[in-house]
């Protein structure tokens, strides 16, 4: 097969990459929740550059939503999608109905514990369950080589990472760059909610978010640094704040008091509107 397909069964995914592998390609899987944007065309050119054939997957899963969250509204688009990622260049797009992931009587979920429990683990109770038992379905129903995962949801590729060292899955995990708009807003999905007037609010997140790296580059102390960036997001007008906090990049422990003495992360997460948005950055 050398153009873009559609698959949407496990044993046709099997088939197609197994083919692949026979032959002697390397294979990269890139999984996304679909209602795709410039960020997820960056992770297929990543994946691209990885492996000689590429399979994106298009799935919203429910189990990693709660009951009170977007997951009926959550934008989808299929045939936009299948559009987008042909002319990426990706090989095949897997996309299953909810059944075929979640049959009849499916009764196993996965817990990653320790780095996913602070932040969105706190703020969103059950989602990394959710994301941990779905993509590692995923890495098992593709057997990829490697697996491209984006670092704006940078605790959901610490958790993946975990899982994939723990029950010694035989995929690389790579973390790509946040794709970002030209005032910096982390390119998301959701961004498709917000009015102009929320747009513009949202676009101030990335400028607390940098200005909390210049003051760890600085010496100034975590929980300053904390407090300093929350005051930024209610003063930027958003109406609720998650989080805003430091921690180690490895694995999430939060560092302090005092100055920042490791490689860390500075992440958040808050609403605006009827959207909730996450971003993060590296303090190297």
């Amino acid at each position: 097969m050398s153009e873009f397909a559609i698959v949407r069964t496990v044993a046709d995914l099997r088939a197609q990459v197994g083919a692949w592998k026979r032959s002697g390609q390397r294979v990269a899987l890139v999984p996304t929740m679909g209602a795709l944007h410039e960020g997820h065309l960056s992770l297929i050119a990543l994946a691209k550059t990885r492996a000689e054939r590429v399979v994106a997957s298009v799935f919203v899963n429910p189990t990693q939503f709660g009951p009170n969250e977007d997951f009926d509204a959550y934008p989808r688009g299929e045939a936009r999608d299948a559009k987008l990622l042909a002319g990426a260049g990706c090989d095949l797009m897997f996309a299953p109905g909810v059944t075929e992931m979640y049959p009849q009587g499916f009764s196993t979920s996965i817990s990653v514990t320790g780095v996913s429990e602070p932040l969105d683990g706190a703020a969103r109770p059950g989602h990394f369950n959710g994301v941990a038992t779905v993509v590692a379905k995923l890495l098992l129903q593709c057997g990829p080589d490697v697996a491209v995962f984006g670092e704006k949801d940078y605790q959901q590729l610490q958790v993946i990472k975990r899982l994939v060292r723990d029950l010694d899955i035989p995929v690389e995990i790579v973390g790509a760059p946040t794709s970002r708009l030209q005032d910096g807003l982390a390119r998301s999905s959701r961004n498709a909610y917000l009015s102009e007037a929320e747009r513009e609010v949202a676009g101030r997140m990335n400028l607390a978010l940098s200005e909390a790296v210049r003051r760890l580059k600085a010496g100034e102390r975590v929980e300053r640094v904390e407090a300093t960036g929350r005051a930024a997001l209610e003063r930027a007008g958003f109406q609720r704040i998650d989080y805003f906090e430091v921690r180690n990049a490895d694995d999430l422990s939060h560092p302090g008091p005092g100055a920042l003495s490791v490689p860390g992360r500075v992440l958040t997460a808050a609403v605006i509107g009827k959207t909730r948005l996450i971003d993060n950055m590296a303090v190297e």
